[in-house]
């Protein structure tokens, strides 16, 4: 009997740890960096890998996707990466909590890309965080959601809340791990996803 209870709760915490009902969200908290201190739409924040699947250290920038002629898909580097901008969606300034929906951009706009705005393109089989508009992604489909902080450990997580689905989920974000490279991803069953855990770095 101990067995299968013990059996039920490790892939209930599996299922969860991929697919994060709204049931299961925490009450929304300040969003800080690695010093400590909040975090502003006015300042540039490059991530810090906190995996403990692989190397750590790595921070985020833009490559080339799948079938992609420009450097839309978000990938994770060894190195510290690129600056990333935060604001919550639809405000210019304001505090930035985690649970709350958040709009990710990059500090630069690649010379062949409409935005530097962060989306989930749907490409089957995976559905992979990019950026852009839909010119940037012909004969893909970008997904109606929002973007989230969610505390993770000693630091956060990012998390996608899909329109499309009818049953309010939230999907935890990844990264792959194969021979298409590092590309964030929203994380399913797949062996080949990697929790994708970070701090933030403050770099003015």
């Amino acid at each position: 009997m101990k067995s299968t209870i013990s059996l039920t709760l490790s892939f209930f915490l599996l299922f969860t740890s991929n697919f994060l009902p709204l049931a299961f969200s925490r009450v929304p908290e300040q969003v800080r960096d690695s010093n400590g201190l909040p975090i502003s739409p006015f300042v540039q924040y490059r991530l810090s890998d906190l995996n403990r699947h692989g190397p750590q250290g790595g921070g985020v920038t833009s490559d080339f996707g799948r079938n992609s002629v420009c450097n839309v898909a978000v990938t994770s580097k060894f190195d510290l990466g690129v600056n990333l901008r935060f604001n919550i969606e639809g405000r210019s300034s304001g505090v930035i909590l985690t649970e709350t929906p958040l709009e990710i951009r990059f500090g630069f706009i690649p010379y062949c890309a409409e935005s530097s705005e962060w989306v989930v393109v749907d490409d089957f089989p995976k559905k992979w965080i990019a950026i852009g508009k839909n010119g940037d992604h012909l004969g893909k489909q970008i997904l109606s959601g929002t973007f989230m902080f969610k505390k993770y450990g000693e630091g956060y997580n990012f998390a996608f809340c899909s329109n499309n689905t009818n049953h309010n989920t939230c999907f935890s974000i990844g990264r792959t791990n194969d021979h298409e490279g590092r590309h964030l991803v929203l994380m399913d069953d797949s062996h080949t996803n990697v929790p994708f855990n970070f701090q933030l770095i403050n770099i003015g």
